[in-house]
């Protein structure tokens, strides 16, 4: 134990940040051959379950910056798996859709993302995958509330 800082040992925080470290490693290495990583994963999973997201809700959602995302999705319409409108119908926010393309590479890599989820979760029964379900949810509520200041 360090008497001058947490127990990693005994930390959950440092042990929940060592689990999605892997979960991450685990899901580029399926989607490597795919051409695919899990920011571009995430982005298009994004759009396939909320067509229209803005940049900054995309960035959101995939965990990355504005920047970054604006990037990706700069990428990804020049490779043809997103459309944006040339001009914002609202404001300033153009949406984003997935084309046929976009669907199709969704469609394996959401395969292969699956195959780590269920080995991630071999070992647990069904009622341990429950718990651990609404466990992680009530840390995030707690989290997200304690920054709402509520």
């Amino acid at each position: 134990m360090n008497q001058d800082g947490v127990d990693l040992e005994t930390s959950l925080g440092y042990l929940l940040k060592e689990a999605s470290s892997a979960l991450r490693a685990a899901m580029e290495e399926v989607l490597r051959p795919l051409g695919m990583n899990v920011t571009r994963y995430s982005c298009l999973e994004l759009l396939a379950q909320r067509p229209g997201l803005s940049n900054s809700e995309l960035a959101r959602g995939a965990f990355v910056t504005r920047q970054s995302m604006n990037v990706l999705l700069q990428a990804l319409e020049r490779e043809g798996y997103v459309t944006r409108p040339t001009e914002a119908p609202v404001g300033k926010v153009l949406p984003t859709r997935l084309t046929p393309r976009g669907r199709r590479s969704l469609e394996k890599a959401t395969v292969a993302v699956r195959s780590v989820e269920v080995r991630m979760l071999a070992g647990m029964t069904e009622t341990e995958q429950s718990d651990a379900f609404r466990s992680l949810r009530s840390m995030i509520h707690s989290l997200h509330e304690s920054n709402d200041g509520t």
